[in-house]
């Protein structure tokens, strides 16, 4: 197995809304606002070369959007999906499965593509697209909550199209799913977020996700406004982050522009940072 970070692209999104109730005064020390009040945000896929299968962990937003959307997001830096898996010698074409870890337009946006005529096709023609069926259920029927995170143009298309694969299992470790890993369910951020754990060159990796989107969520109470279920976030994450100290794992953040792969140590305030890597400082 061969694991490869992909860089599918950075945006913005308001920094209220990513640390919910937590003071501006304390958030901004570690992700800085710009005039908008707006944060930077990266979407970091993880790409998994596993014997004849080509895994791709989540696909950022996408480019299919008009500029209203894109406006909200002001896209910044000049990393793409496309560019990132020709980087490490890959093509979409040969993607065998995307992994999603929940339906949330940043990480399922680029799963389709809009050709010249209009038409919403799979961005990954031979790929399977893997999502948790009760998630599905709840991404198509959405809360009025998470309605404008659930993009019926990110999802439909991957149900027309006959590519889509079910997950199932109520977790919250899933260890027979057919993936070279296994992974952790989660309820608090959304219905049924997938988290994968895996094991790589003797070391632990955690993947993130939205458990814990950048070093500002570090601390058990900075949870994101768009969470659900707040509070389930708060034990979810408590215990994610103490596995991870006792088994020396390190998370793979997929939404922090500045830190791809960190250790986690106890402090006074609890489960910090101890250093920060590059994927290719680790591996």
């Amino acid at each position: 197995m061969t694991l490869y970070p992909i860089e599918a692209g950075n945006f913005k999104l308001d920094g209220g809304a990513m640390f919910g109730v937590v003071p501006k005064t304390l958030w901004q020390r570690t992700n800085p606002a710009d005039e908008n009040n707006r944060i930077e945000m990266a979407t970091r896929s993880l790409l998994i070369a596993d014997g004849n299968r080509l895994i791709l962990v989540d696909t950022g937003l996408g480019d299919k959007q008009d500029e209203k959307f894109f406006s909200h997001y002001d896209r910044w830096g000049t990393h793409t999906l496309d560019r990132s898996l020709a980087k490490a010698g890959f093509h979409r074409d040969e993607i065998t499965d995307v992994f999603f870890t929940h339906l949330h337009f940043d990480h399922s946006g680029g799963a389709i593509v809009k050709t010249n005529k209009g038409q919403l096709v799979p961005a990954f023609k031979n790929a399977r697209f893997w999502v948790h069926e009760s998630h599905w259920q709840w991404a198509i029927h959405p809360n009025m909550r998470e309605k404008a995170s659930f993009l019926p143009e990110n999802l439909l298309p991957i149900e027309a199209s006959g590519q889509l694969h079910f997950i199932r299992g109520e977790g919250p470790v899933i260890s027979d799913s057919g993936f070279p890993f296994s992974i952790l369910v989660v309820d608090g951020h959304t219905e049924k977020q997938m988290l994968p754990l895996l094991e790589y060159k003797g070391k632990k990796i955690f993947y993130a996700a939205d458990l814990v989107p950048t070093i500002g969520h570090l601390p058990v109470p900075y949870i994101m406004g768009y969470d659900t279920r707040p509070l389930l976030s708060l034990t979810e994450k408590s215990a994610f982050l103490e596995q991870a100290v006792q088994e020396a794992a390190f998370l793979f953040l997929e939404h922090d522009p500045y830190h791809e792969m960190i250790s986690l140590k106890h402090t006074e305030k609890g489960i910090r940072m101890a250093e920060n890597f590059t994927f290719d400082e680790l591996f």
